[in-house]
């Protein structure tokens, strides 16, 4: 059986490759942090050998509770991640604000448009194909546009 004053820097980075492992199967971020800090301890110990079990369990702790606060309430405000569940079931509306080229005119406020691999109804002011034009609303499933 091993004991704590036999623990190497390796020992840490396989417990790091371990934790961030588990990361793969649990959400939130929380032990991909910890595996960074097992990470950290690891070298910590490389550099210094002489450093005792308690100071690395210490380290460890430390570096898990700040890299995870850290995460969680000041990066996360500053990169918040895109929710798409807002245009959930409603694909037409993530088309809004953007520019598409026509390749069917609209004659009489009412045409197609190809987007992607489908077609979409489309009402606007009559263009010939091959003009830009913006999504501006969507009404069912008929897309609003403008000249862009």
């Amino acid at each position: 059986m091993i004991s704590f004053e036999q623990i190497e820097f390796w020992n840490w980075w396989v417990i790091a490759v371990f934790l961030i492992g588990i990361e793969i199967f649990a959400p939130g971020a929380v032990f991909l942090w910890m595996g960074l800090a097992a990470g950290v301890v690891g070298f910590v110990l490389l550099a210094f050998p002489e450093t005792t079990w308690q100071i690395q369990l210490l380290i460890f702790a430390v570096l898990s509770v700040v890299s995870i606060y850290v995460w969680r309430y000041v990066l996360r405000d500053r990169f918040p991640a895109k929710v798409p569940g807002r245009i959930l079931n409603r694909r037409g509306a993530s088309y809004v604000g953007r520019i598409f080229t026509l390749k069917e005119p609209i004659v009489d406020g009412n045409g197609l448009l190809h987007v992607d691999d489908s077609r979409w109804k489309v009402e606007g002011e009559d263009m010939p194909a091959g003009t830009k034009v913006k999504v501006t609303a969507i009404d069912g499933t008929v897309l609003k546009v403008e000249r862009a």
